[in-house]
């Protein structure tokens, strides 16, 4: 009797937080007309990300340094309009190099456009290899551009959200930002940065209605993922066949509906889910039930994860062991 009267709260209470969650949950931003940035935006997840939000009706300044990657496609975007009101702005210019020189283009774009609904920051590179191959150049690098190409360009928009009392910033993160693999010591760093950023920075801004998303996307067929296969160590290789490589369409808009809801965790699939709820900490909610999720979920996925993690560790083991017979092997000829 007890433990059908125990089993009834429990379910009374979990049917309670599903109602009561979509009253504490963020107001949807209404892309149609909106403002929205998007860095990185030539190419990749960042170009999918612009079409995605113009096919819902917004205007678009997209940001990168190639400027006829950019012409390019701002073409391939404009082929998606929704209506003849709707406007593709092309900046070219290094979000990594000069926080004057960003803000000054950004309150252009504004100026041209309005003020930033959405900003997206895609801009991001990688390079993989061993920590002691890598030259120090590489780690200042990535820190310039994944780290502080998503600063200065938020930091260039946060004041005009605030006295508006709403917006949406993104960072676009990776799988390799929650947990740190072979081979990305010099990348992983940069996007667990984003992450504390992401968080300090909710904490600051949820009362003036603006909401962070982190976007945490798998393996994604993008031109730089393309790049970065050519430079992956065989140890990193090997575990990233544990997980699948995504369109980079499908990643958009993923990251372009969790930015809408004001959702602080952007993840794609099952992996996803489970890093993303192995990650918490105290990351903040959009809603209860996510809270709870986390709870029920976390033993279970703390264990799936350390047979990964003994996966892992396996298969550098095993590398290390065949290059250094192979070493032996080519000493003694």
């Amino acid at each position: 009797m007890l433990l059908l009267l125990a089993a009834a709260c429990v379910v009374a209470f979990v049917l309670l937080l599903y109602m009561v969650s979509p009253l504490i949950s963020p107001k949807p931003l209404k892309l149609p007309g909106a403002h929205v940035v998007v860095t990185g935006g030539s190419s990749g997840i960042g170009k999918c990300v612009a079409i995605e939000c113009y096919k819902q009706g917004a205007f678009i300044t997209l940001i990168a340094r190639n400027e006829s990657k950019l012409l390019q496609t701002k073409k391939e975007i404009e082929k998606y309009s929704v209506n003849d009101k709707q406007v593709v702005l092309c900046i070219s210019v290094d979000v990594s190099k000069d926080y004057g020189h960003v803000e000054n283009v950004l309150k252009q774009a504004q100026e041209k456009l309005g003020p930033v609904d959405m900003l997206i920051n895609c801009a991001g590179t990688s390079i993989t290899g061993k920590f002691e191959d890598l030259e120090v150049s590489c780690f200042e690098r990535l820190m310039a551009v994944n780290y502080f190409g998503s600063v200065y360009a938020s930091h260039a928009v946060i004041a005009t959200m605030k006295e508006r009392r709403m917006g949406r910033i993104v960072f676009v993160s990776s799988q390799a930002g929650q947990v740190g693999l072979f081979g990305y010591t010099a990348y992983s760093p940069t996007k667990f940065a984003l992450r504390g950023l992401a968080e300090a920075l909710q904490m600051e801004v949820k009362p003036y209605n603006i909401y962070v998303t982190v976007a945490y996307p798998p393996d994604t067929d993008t031109p730089g993922f393309a790049e970065e296969i050519k430079t992956k160590p065989l140890e990193t290789k090997l575990i990233s066949e544990a997980s699948s490589v995504c369109q980079a369409e499908q990643v958009a808009r993923v990251i372009v509906k969790d930015a809408i809801q004001g959702n602080f965790n952007s993840f794609m699939g099952s992996d996803g889910y489970m890093l993303s709820v192995l990650t918490s900490g105290m990351s903040p909610v959009t809603a209860i039930t996510e809270g709870l999720q986390q709870v029920v979920c976390m033993g279970l996925f703390r264990i799936i994860g350390l047979f990964y993690l003994g996966s892992f560790d396996s298969i550098v083991r095993r590398c290390m062991i065949q290059r250094e017979k192979s070493e032996s092997t080519d000493k003694t000829k």
